[in-house]
């Protein structure tokens, strides 16, 4: 991803209402983030507990959503639906976010497993659990990162589906 300001990530908010948007906490280490390691950036409101933001470059554009998470946790362990990571170190929690357009205005939803800690970036690019020797290591590591993209990317477009 591209480095983004405050501003940009605000102006690109979909399926919110205006009182959300300025609702909007970014975290405190937010001018520290590296955007060049992740393919979407994704975090947790510290004054509002149970909402999240999801930001990601999607058909050229930048596109930000509200993300909600269920107030039930799994009860047993879930993978994430975006990184798929095996090894998870983290929670996967359920988030939905609400459509775009008049079916979002009704109160129409979709929802996912992602990592509690949006870490997916970091997943895709570690080392498979098991690997032999001649391995090309980048070509899986690329494979993983390509199918995260993709994965949120179609997250994205399910959200945006019915966009007015």
């Amino acid at each position: 991803m591209k480095q983004y300001t405050q501003q940009q990530i605000l102006d690109a908010f979909r399926g919110a209402t205006r009182s959300e948007v300025k609702k909007v906490s970014f975290p405190l280490e937010f001018d520290g983030v590296d955007f060049d390691r992740l393919e979407y950036y994704g975090w947790r409101d510290r004054k509002i507990p149970r909402r999240a933001y999801v930001v990601v470059e999607h058909d050229d554009e930048l596109v930000a959503l509200i993300l909600n998470r269920a107030e039930a946790k799994p009860s047993r362990r879930t993978m994430c639906a975006w990184c798929r990571d095996v090894e998870l170190t983290e929670e996967a929690v359920m988030y939905t976010a609400r459509r775009t357009g008049a079916n979002g205005r009704r109160g129409d939803t979709i929802g996912t497993l992602i990592c509690s800690g949006f870490n997916c970036s970091k997943h895709a690019r570690k080392l498979p659990p098991a690997y032999h020797k001649g391995t090309d290591l980048d070509a899986i590591r690329a494979e993983q990162v390509a199918e995260l993209r993709r994965r949120v990317g179609s997250f994205v477009t399910e959200v945006l589906s019915t966009e007015d």
